[in-house]
Order: structure tokens, then sequence, then C-alpha cells
């Protein structure tokens, strides 16, 4: 039946409105429920996200209590060096509790901050205090590498560092990272990027005691950061993490693929290209030896000066203040003073006799690292050496850069020193006495040794001198006289052997060397330098129970009526002690002390022939006052200090200098006029007079060693009892310098060793060389003296021809001659012998 031929009934029909709404309460529902549902998930994420607040909230709450003050970085300045520096800026030493130099981030190489960045933390100018990204990873990392035994990777920005380097613990724990989160967020609101950036720069260790990246480039590569090439400061960005495994000479590879790696970083982030990352990448790793001492070594110097700043600033600010201090130094001077000083304490010592060598080979062992050992205590120019061939006239030796000899000419010093008894054995003739195959001994350049340069002996350039360490020790000063500056100071003959500063710190008898104070005691009260006093035998009664005190000349002669000037000039003993009686020894004490020789002088005779102690600073500067005119002078080592931000705290020169400064700048306005606040010690006209007696002790006395010099010098010599202590304090017009030798535990110093024979010799070394090149002018001549020529021994006025004149210096009103000047009561005889007794003087 076709389609068309259908019947239907009407109950079987539906109308299309009843299908419609049969359908609508189905739709309805689903809708209703998916409502619902969105509903409970938007209730849900509204609850968890109250929630997940709550939470943070009660974090920051709890743990953002008690937190430190991040504030304080706003101020802070780390712990920088101290640095002291010559006076010509050459840097002496450092002291810091941490070595580091703060350098703003502004003033650091581009490159330098790229190379940190990408090894540290490449999105810091870009996150705000935490990486979210880089911490999503390192978890994922973690989690991955979780049982694998791998070090765990870190996502701490830059800021979080600085968070807690400065303001927290390296405690490992969920609290303290959840509280440098807190901190780093506070401190990004707080404070700019390069803030920031440049306390982490400046504070990171890197290594080798380098706090800091400038102290690391100076400690490292002996640079500014400025000449730090490309593959040295991506070296320096791989330190932060571990700088004790990237160490450049214990473990070089590490070092090299970590500094890699920083600079694969770098080409990664766009900072350099692939081409540079090559040509650095094939650097070695080179470390150099700091070279910015300057070569001026004075450390017996550099530790008074940071006594001095101690006492006067304190420690913390000394080792954390970062103190620029500008010393009185000059470096030039302390070179002479401190090889004057070397080489005459050796030429003194093998005077004495060889004690052999510093040890023998038995063949075994590296013979380079056994001579290196022995080295590393010596001076610079002393060598250690093996012999390994002796004949009589030379002996062969190997260093360890080489071979060469030792020829008799260079050695011939070396036969024992004297017995118990004072006799020595006879001089060497036969070098296999001294020396023997095996032996270590010192040896030392020919030029090094000039003492042995002799009867027109010509080294060849193999030839090596024989040394030995010196057992003796001595001193050397230089300063201004007009200043009390301190130009040069060597306490000892190897700082490295004893820190002890015997300038300043050894108080030992002066000897004749305080002879001139009782002299200018003299003629402040009237006496000229022709004025006679009695060279005789002389007794003095110290008191009860005591000894009699017999002094006697060194000559152990008497001379009768002498001048002044020969007194001095040939340090007579018998003299100086009759000159003290007549003065009284209340004004020696007096002189002493205004001189600042011995604030405590005893009230002994004795005290009058230099027995009052002292030491060689305090003798110098003395001299000093001398040759300056008689006005006080206070030795100084400090020129000027300032602190971290170049502000001035201390000055030495403390005179009034307010038309210093032109607010204009200088266009010929009369250069400013300073006041002389100096007190003045002593009459002028009296301390001329003692310049020109001592100037006579170079010409004909007992400092006549060094008057072959053709200068303008004068001085004393001082010997104590026993040979015991050598002094000689000399002065040109303007450079004041003394030296002391002495042992350490007091001992003779040798026959017939006296200042003349072993301290002269130094000055003379040391004023030649200090005076080279300068122009010679005469000593200061204040108004009102008078010049005569007079006779050098009696003190008569005689021609200027004559043979035996010299030109005297008098006072107004002053002529030659004069009464004999004897002691009070001279006409007292003891009964039992003709010796002069002084009663109750003592």
């Amino acid at each position: 039946m076709s389609r068309d031929d259908a019947t239907y009934d009407d109950s079987d029909l539906v109308e299309l409105t009843d299908i419609e709404s049969a359908g609508k309460p189905r739709r309805k529902g689903f809708v209703r429920r998916f409502i619902a549902m969105v509903g409970v998930l938007v209730s849900l994420l509204f609850l968890g996200l109250v929630g997940a607040a709550a939470a943070v909230l009660w974090v920051f709450w709890t743990y953002g209590k008690g937190l430190p003050d991040y504030h304080q970085l706003a101020t802070y300045e780390p712990p920088v060096a101290t640095r002291i520096h010559a006076s010509n800026g050459a840097l002496l030493a450092e002291h810091a509790t941490e070595k580091r130099v703060f350098v703003p981030v502004e003033a650091m190489p581009p490159q330098l901050v790229h190379a940190f960045l990408s090894a540290e933390d490449k999105a810091f100018y870009s996150h705000f205090g935490i990486d979210p990204r880089a911490l999503l990873r390192a978890v994922v990392t973690n989690a991955m590498n979780y049982g694998t035994g791998r070090r765990p990777i870190g996502a701490s920005t830059i800021t979080q560092q600085v968070t807690k380097n400065f303001l927290l613990t390296n405690e490992v724990s969920i609290d303290r990272k959840i509280k440098e989160a807190i901190l780093s967020l506070r401190m990004e609101r707080a404070f700019s990027k390069d803030q920031i950036l440049g306390l982490y720069l400046n504070e990171i260790y890197l290594g080798f005691g380098s706090y800091g990246v400038a102290a690391a480039a100076l400690n490292y590569f002996d640079k500014a950061l400025d000449q730090l090439t490309l593959d040295e400061m991506a070296y320096l960005a791989a330190l932060p993490k571990a700088p004790a495994n990237y160490h450049p000479i214990r473990r070089p590879e590490n070092a090299r693929a970590r500094r890699n790696w920083v600079l694969a970083q770098m080409v990664e982030n766009g900072f350099i290209s692939e081409a540079e990352a090559r040509r650095a990448s094939a650097q070695p790793i080179t470390v150099a030896t700091q070279t910015g001492y300057d070569s001026t070594k004075a450390p017996f110097f550099a530790e008074e000066v940071r006594r001095d700043i101690v006492d006067k600033f304190g420690e913390d600010m000394l080792y954390t203040g970062g103190l620029s201090v500008r010393t009185t130094l000059d470096p030039a001077l302390q070179q002479a003073a401190r090889m004057a000083l070397e080489r005459g304490l050796e030429a003194l010592d093998r005077r004495q006799g060889w004690r052999g060598p510093l040890a023998s080979h038995d063949g075994t062992g590296d013979i380079d690292a056994i001579l290196a050992g022995h080295e590393a205590g010596m001076l610079d120019r002393h060598f250690a050496a093996i012999v390994t061939e002796v004949t009589q006239d030379e002996a062969q030796i190997r260093l360890r850069n080489g071979r060469g000899r030792i020829p008799f000419n260079l050695a011939f010093w070396a036969y024992p020193p004297r017995r118990e008894d004072g006799v020595r054995p006879q001089p060497l003739t036969d070098l296999r006495d001294a020396l023997a195959v095996g032996d270590i001994v010192m040896v030392q350049p020919p030029d090094a040794t000039p003492d042995l340069i002799r009867d027109g002996f010509e080294p060849l350039p193999d030839d090596w001198s024989l040394s030995q360490r010196p057992l003796v020790e001595g001193a050397i000063v230089a300063l201004d006289p007009h200043t009390g500056r301190l130009l040069a100071m060597s306490g000892g003959y190897n700082y490295g052997d004893s820190e002890f500063n015997r300038a300043v710190q050894a108080l030992r008898q002066p000897g004749s060397a305080f002879k001139p104070f009782v002299y200018l005691a003299a003629l402040d009260q009237g006496y000229n330098p022709t004025t006679r006093i009695l060279d005789a035998p002389l007794v003095v009664d110290q008191g009860q129970g005591k000894p009699k005190w017999k002094p006697a000349n060194y000559t152990r002669r008497f001379y009768g009526p002498s001048i002044m000037r020969v007194g001095i000039e040939k340090s007579r003993n018998l003299m100086t002690a009759r000159l003290a009686m007549n003065l009284g020894m209340e004004e020696i004490q007096d002189y002493a002390r205004r001189f600042g020789l011995n604030d405590n002088l005893p009230p002994l005779l004795s005290m009058s022939l230099g027995a009052g102690e002292t030491t060689l600073l305090r003798l110098t500067a003395a001299y000093g006052m001398l040759v300056n005119g008689g006005k006080e002078i206070t030795p100084s080592l400090i020129d000027r200090v300032q602190d971290r931000s170049g502000r001035t705290i201390y000055r030495h020169d403390a005179r009034d200098c307010s038309g210093c400064s032109a607010a204009d700048g200088w266009s010929g306005q009369p250069i400013p006029v300073l006041d002389d606040t100096r007190q003045q010690l002593t009459e002028p006209t009296s301390a001329f007079q003692m310049v020109s007696m001592l100037e006579g002790v170079i010409k004909r006395g007992t400092g006549r060693r060094i008057d072959k010099l053709d200068l303008v010098v004068a001085g004393k010599t001082g010997t104590t009892n026993d040979n015991t202590n050598g002094w000689f304090i000399g002065f040109t017009p303007d450079l004041a310098v003394g030296v002391f030798v002495g042992y350490d535990t007091p001992r003779a110093l040798g026959k017939r060793e006296t200042g003349s024979t072993v301290a002269v010799p130094i000055f003379g070394d040391f004023i030649a060389t200090a005076s080279a090149g300068k122009p010679v002018i005469p000593f200061r001549r204040p108004g009102g003296v008078t010049i005569i020529p007079v006779h050098s021994e009696t003190g008569e006025r005689v021609l200027p021809d004559h043979e035996k004149a010299i030109f005297e210096v008098f006072k107004p009103g002053q002529r030659p001659g004069g009464t004999l000047i004897d002691v009070p009561g001279s006409s007292a005889r003891t009964s039992d012998d003709d010796e002069i007794a002084i009663p109750g003087l003592f």
C-alpha cells in the first residue's frame, strides 16, 4: 500500500505542542543542576581563595612579627678595609676583618654585572623579590631528581640572598625560607634594584679572603674592576655558590667548567656573542700575585701606624671603618734606610766570625724544595745554596736557579768567632777549613756586600758572597727636623723573625750621644765653645754605702784644660762630668725632660754621660730640635686620616689655615703665612753653637769616617759601658737620622767595636743615598751671632789662614777664651790619694 493510500486514525496523531511541552521540564532540570554545580565550584574557589588569603595573612602575621628591620640597609655601611699609604700614595698595609673594597654598582663594568645576573638571577630586574618561574622550575627539577643523589637546585633571587646575608642566618629550614621571602618582598618595595644589587656585589664572599667583587678582583687577578677581562669577570661570577669548589689552583677543571657555564649563560641572555664566549672560554684562569704594595717594605713603620690608629679611633674603626691613612713615610728614604741597616748589621756580624752552615745535605730529597725551605725566612737578595765542590781558593755551589761559585775573596772572613778569653783564631787561608761538600749556606750577590770588595778584587758574573744571618740587631730612623714627620723607620734586621721595634720599644742607654744636651745647658747659661774645662782625674762620693764613682775617658788618658768644643768632638767623659757638676743635675734633668729624652732622669751624675735610658726615636727627635733652631717638635707618623666617604677626620698639622681656601680659585694671591706654633726650647744662638760643635765631630772627632762624603753633616756617636750599645745621631740642615746597634740581650758588640765603627757606617751609607742629587746647603745661621777664627784645640784667636784655624760661633758680647771650669770645692782633696772628692753629690 502506498504512502498516499494510508489512512490514519485521529487518535494516533500527536500535536507538536505536546512534544515541546514534554521536553521543557527535562532541559530546565539540567540547567538548574549545571548552575548549582557552578555555584558550588565558585563557592569552593571563593572559599579556597579566602582560605589561601587567610593562610597567607596568617603566615605574614606569624612569621612577619619580629623580623629584622630592613630599613637599616638604607644606611648600611659594610665593613671595609683600612688602607695605609706612604706620603706618595704607595700602599703600605691593609687591615680588615673582611677584606673588602666598596664600589658603587654604577661604577662597576656592565659586563661584570651581566655575568653575575646570568649566573645568579637573570630575571632580577623583572621579578618582585621572588621568582615564581624559577621556584616552579626548582620544585619540578628537584622532584624529578629525588632519590638520584643529585644536589637540589635553588631558586633564591639576588634579593633573597641579600636578605639572608644581611638580616638572617644560614639556617636550613622552612621557617627561614618563609622569613626570607617576606623580607625580600618588603625590600623590593623599599629599595631600588640597583641598591639591592650594589649591596649584593659588595657583600658576597668570593673566596681568597675576598668580600665583594672589587676585593676579589685584586686578590685573584691583581686588577681593579675596570681592568678585568671578560673571562675574569665570568670566573668571579662563578664563585658565589661555592668558592672552594671552584678554587683556581686546587680545582682548576671545576673552576674552568663553571666559568664557561657562566659565559654560556651570558650568550643565552644576549649579553655577549658566541664568538666572545669562545675566546673567553679558551683563556686559562691565572691567579696573579698582588703587587699593590708598590714594593715599599716598611713593616715596622706600618705596625706603629696601626697602633696609632687604634689609640686614636679604636680597633673597630681600624678593621671595619674603611679609613684611608696618609702617612709621613718617604718610600725612597725607607728603602735606603732599610738597606743601609741590613748591610751594616751583616758587616758587623761578619767581623765577629763564621758560625757555620745552615745545614748539611745528605744527598736525598728534592734539592730545590730543600733550598726553598731555607730561603723562606730570608730577606730579598739572600739565597740558599749547596756546596758541591771546595778547593783552597773557591767553592762551587748549586742554587735553585743555577750554579755559581764562592771565591776566597768573598769568604775570607769565615773563620771562627773569638773564644771566651777574647782571642780569635788565625785568619782563614784555606776555604776548605770553613766549607765542606753538602753544606747549605746563605749567599748574596757581591754588590750587596760592599765591605768584602777590597784590594782591587772584581767579582765575576757567577760569583757569590758567603753570608750569614746576623745575631746583632739595630734600628734606624729618619725624620724632618722642622716638623717631626717620620720619613723612614726600620726597627730591626728582619720583621719576619722579630716584630720588636728597636726604634721605639727598646729603652737603652745612649752613652755619649746624650752629651750635647749637657753642653747645650751650659751654652744657655753663657758658656761658649772656647770655655776651658779641666780634663783630669775625678772621684765622686755617691752617698753612704755606695761605691765612689770614678769616670774615665775612653782612652784612659787625661788631657788637662781643654775647650768645650774639644770636649764634645773627642767625647771627653771627665770634661762632661765636671761641666754637669757645675750646672747641677737639676738642670740636666730639666733639659732631658724638655727635649723629650727622659721624663724621670735620676739625679745621678752618671746620667750626664748617658746612663739614663731612652729610645732611638726620642733621641733623634731631640737632635732635630737642635738643627731647627731649638723649636719643639713631636715625631709623627700620620699626616691625615679620611673616613670611607673621603671626609678628613684627623690632620696632624693643626695650624689655622683659614686663608688656604680660595672660593674662586687661585689667581696670583699671596701665599698664606701660617703661624709657627712650635715652642722655643732653647736660644736659637745656643742651638746653632751646638750644631757647629757637632759639625766638628764629623770633621775632627769620632764621626770623621763620614767627612769624606763632602756633605754638610753634624752628629754625635755614643757607646755604652762594655761596648754593648753603639749609636750615631746625625743631621743635615733638613734631615735628622738616628742609628742604634746592639743585641736584644745586651752583650759586647765585639772587640774595639764602638758607635763610630758600627753605627757611623750605617749612617754614612744612608745619608749618601738620601743626599744624592740634592744641593748642598749650609746650616741656617740665626741673627746676632759672630763668627771668629780660633785655634781648633786651644780656642785662642788666630788668623783665618792658620793651619789649625776654625770658624767659631759666638753670641753677642762673647769672645774667645774665658775662665777655667773646674768643680765646686775643687780644692778639697782626699787624704789618701790625689783624686778629687765631691761630698754629697750623687
